[in-house]
């Protein structure tokens, strides 16, 4: 894939999931913001619901008090009669007949009611045959009238009449104290009722407050400056002005805003994980397919090199021997002979390499494991590599101090794993190889290791030694010798041991390859 459409492809990607990611994000956010409007607008509701309640109580509590003290002060019949036609309601077939005019009279009346330290009030009475009417207990019918229907019809007055009728009562509620007009428990239980009505469960407290300071009216733990608390007047007759508001907190608030869209928010958030850990899979995968399609191009340009060298060797090696004067001198022939024999050899080692290629890509490794002593596969492997280290003037140290070295292996493969580690030890020594080879015992394992004091390798070449076709390489020139298949080999086999293989090095002090394999009795 052409470089520049690989980055386009993971740049629009990126933006297509952070794109989706924003949107989420926007939805969830808005929603919240929703459901909290939608929140606050129904404890507001529910407040003035309260409030409105209250008021009606209060009209009908004082509201035969009230009518009863007027009536009681009998104003002069003859000064009605100029303005009222009275007629006998036993008689009469209309139930009341009134004037548009309006009469006043001011009284002072002791009352009862009130606070000791207010014992009378003064208040303007309306005199009107309607005003009787609205002030009646009975209705036509002679059903009593409910506190909401006598709330209903002082409304219905005109407004001069109303506000008349009004005033009065708040005029005379006002003088009392507000804990003596209503207690927290009446509070508490019209509350619980509108939020029953609206099916909302929280917890919550609330208090009445006077010009912002506290009165005896409110729950233990009531907080006014709670973010979640909310208020409306109480009180506030014709809207006027009140002095008292009711507010509310309710504690879970967050709780039950965000409990309308956790399946929602929940489900998006997942899912959204899912396409990110998805996409991030799949860019991984893009990355290491584009990094294993050079490392291939790499090792087949490497391998077309190896097999060239062989092969013009052999080509040549037998044009001398079909050379007269070579062919008569058994000598240079029998030369020659092993020379072919030789480039043979690698060819046929580099084709088991391209095999290994594939059996290990496939998982088609066949290992059949018997019994084996470590100690024996160890000092078979050495042997193998103990003429080319000597040939360097290095050596090969064993401290075999394990007491058990009793594993189940396959003897080829594990052979295999150690050579191709002494080997990597001798390639890269820049000087006399210098290897040694410790087993030891360590609770139900042996633990083999392998050090030499050769290159060494950097922390970033140690996560990836075992990666198949990684070499170590400067820039865009692999300098290192070998195709990055042994250690991943190695680390095949001994997984398929049920082992466990690392490394630890240092760049200019060597390596040491440590093996832990399970023991058997």
């Amino acid at each position: 894939m052409n470089k520049r459409i690989f980055i386009f492809i993971i740049i629009l990607m990126t933006v297509s999931l952070v794109g989706i990611i924003f949107v989420q994000g926007y939805w969830i956010k808005n929603t919240v913001e929703s459901n909290e409007e939608q929140f606050s607008m129904g404890a507001k509701q529910i407040l003035i619901n309260v409030v409105q309640q209250l008021e009606k109580d209060e009209v009908d509590k004082y509201y035969f008090k009230f009518a009863s003290i007027a009536d009681s002060a009998i104003p002069v019949r003859a000064q009605l009669s100029e303005i009222f036609q009275l007629p006998d309601e036993g008689i009469s077939t209309e139930y009341f007949t009134y004037s548009n005019r309006l009469f006043q009279e001011d009284y002072k009346i002791a009352s009862p009611f009130l606070a000791e330290n207010q014992d009378s009030i003064e208040f303007k009475k309306l005199i009107s045959r309607k005003v009787t009417a609205v002030m009646r207990r009975e209705g036509m019918d002679g059903n009593t009238i409910n506190a909401l229907e006598r709330y209903e019809r002082i409304n219905n007055l005109e407004d001069e009449q109303k506000y008349l009728w009004l005033d009065a009562i708040m005029e005379m509620a006002s003088k009392i104290p507000i804990h003596e007009r209503v207690d927290t428990l009446e509070i508490k239980k019209l509350i619980d009722e509108q939020m029953e009505k609206r099916n909302l469960k929280s917890d919550f407290d609330f208090g009445i407050y006077s010009n912002a300071l506290s009165t005896k009216v409110k729950t233990a733990s009531f907080e006014l400056n709670s973010p979640s608390t909310y208020g409306v007047p109480v009180y506030s007759y014709n809207d006027e002005y009140s002095d008292y508001q009711l507010f509310i907190n309710f504690k879970d608030k967050n709780k039950q805003i965000l409990s309308s869209i956790a399946l929602m928010g929940g489900l998006s958030v997942l899912f959204t994980l899912v396409i990110v850990l998805a996409f991030s899979s799949a860019i991984g995968q893009l990355i290491r397919q584009r990094q294993i399609s050079q490392i291939k191009t790499d090792f087949i340009n490497n391998m077309t090199h190896e097999f060239k060298t062989p092969i013009a060797t052999i080509n040549l090696a037998l044009d001398s021997v079909k050379n007269p004067i070579i062919s008569n001198n058994p000598e240079a022939v029998n030369r020659y002979m092993n020379m072919i024999r030789e480039e043979n050899k690698r060819m046929h080692a580099q084709v088991e390499n391209v095999l290994r290629i594939s059996k290990l890509e496939k998982n088609e490794l066949n290992i059949d494991k018997e019994k084996f002593n470590l100690h024996d596969i160890i000092e078979d492997s050495i042997s193998h590599i103990n003429l080319i280290v000597e040939d360097r003037d290095g050596y090969i140290k064993t401290h075999l101090d394990a007491k058990r070295d009793s594993i189940l292996a396959n003897n080829s493969h594990f052979s295999n794993v150690i050579i191709n580690i002494l080997d990597n030890s001798v390639k890269y020594s820049a000087s006399e190889p210098k290897i040694t080879v410790t087993t030891e015992n360590v609770n139900n394992y042996i633990v083999l290791i392998i050090s030499d004091q050769g290159n060494g390798m950097a922390k970033q070449v140690q996560k990836k030694i075992f990666d198949k076709f990684y070499r170590e390489h400067t820039g865009d020139v692999h300098n290192v010798k070998g195709h990055g298949l042994g250690l991943a080999y190695a680390k095949q086999i001994v997984d398929d041991h049920h082992g466990e293989i690392s490394v630890k090095s240092e760049k200019g002090k060597g390596s040491s390859f440590i093996i832990k394999l399970p023991l058997i009795s």
